[in-house]
């Protein structure tokens, strides 16, 4: 199995055909067609199928497309840091980052890591799971700063927690349930919540239901922080997230949090990697900056946590 196999492979799924692939990478389409005829006598497995449809991966050319593209990600980073090791290759990093994160911390972050690296490109990409996971896998992402339950990730990704996140319940500025202080005055509210794997609006759906709560009844599904916050800030829809940034300033301007008790525990941030692989140099700095900010955030959050902010599972609690 060599480079050339796999970049064809990957080619072929990037561009959905053989002709289309061969234009790409300069090659002409019997000599595609050879290299993917010897990557299947190397793996001993049909990887394509031609089909009405076009070109359709059978199961274990899916499988080794994932694995292709890492091998194909992790190689270009080797060559990358050779050839800054003499002087000849910028600093590209892409990473994955949770709105929280991207709002309070990356700014001054950022800051730090031009002063090591001026001429750095970076690639940000919002740090949902749904999102980070597959692009982190395959060798996209460098790394990802996102909420996350380590039980829930697969055995390729490897979590370390950086910050505890205090969750709150927020709607627009001047709500109509803004002076609720219980769940059961929130009977019949609107709500728009991100439900993605690791969401704070998940956790709350996971501790109701431990809780004997009802679920909200009324709700816009998001898959995005822009789309949540906006629908807060323009309708009587409250929803679910970091306390801390709906207290921001900016993000949170036209946002207010509720008084409602009690609340789920909070949730955790870290750092996401791919097993096994270690960190090229600028990309273990700039993570190095984000576990040393976010480290002073978590010191904050613990010190502003209320006491009894969750209730116990024995309590007593109303329906929604």
């Amino acid at each position: 199995m060599k480079e050339h196999h796999l970049k064809a492979l990957v080619q072929v799924a990037e561009s959905g055909s053989i002709r289309g692939a061969a234009r790409a990478i300069n090659l002409s389409q019997s000599a595609l067609t050879k290299a993917l005829r010897e990557l299947e006598e190397d793996v001993g497995a049909e990887l394509l199928r031609r089909s009405y449809k076009g070109i359709e991966f059978t199961e274990a050319g899916a499988t080794l497309l994932h694995r292709a593209r890492l091998a194909l990600s992790i190689l270009d980073k080797a060559k990358e840091e050779i050839a800054r090791t003499h002087g000849g290759c910028i600093v590209r990093l892409a990473i994955g980052i949770t709105p929280l994160v991207s709002a309070l911390e990356l700014p001054q972050v950022l800051k730090e890591f031009d002063r090591l690296h001026p001429a750095a490109e970076i690639t940000l990409t919002e740090g949902l799971l749904t999102t980070v996971l597959p692009d982190l896998i395959e060798g996209r992402l460098d790394f990802a700063l996102a909420i996350a339950n380590p039980e829930d990730l697969p055995y390729e990704v490897e979590f370390q927690p950086m910050c505890q996140v205090r969750p709150a319940i927020a709607g627009r500025t001047g709500h109509p349930l803004a002076a609720a202080r219980t769940w059961e005055e929130l009977e019949g509210a609107k709500w728009a919540l991100n439900l993605g794997a690791g969401s704070h609006s998940g956790h709350l759906l996971d501790w109701m239901k431990q809780q004997g709560y009802g679920e909200p009844r009324n709700t816009i599904r998001c898959a995005s922080a822009l789309l949540m916050v906006e629908l807060m800030r323009r309708t009587d829809r409250l929803s679910m997230g970091p306390a801390r940034l709906f207290q921001d300033p900016l993000f949170g301007h036209g946002i207010q949090c509720l008084d409602v008790s009690p609340m789920p525990p909070p949730m955790s941030i870290g750092l996401l990697t791919v097993r096994g692989l270690p960190l090229c140099g600028p990309a273990k700095q700039l993570a190095t900056l984000f576990e040393r900010h976010l480290a002073f955030l978590d010191r904050l959050e613990k010190q502003e946590a209320p006491k009894g902010a969750s209730a116990s599972p024995d309590t007593a609690a109303p329906r929604i």
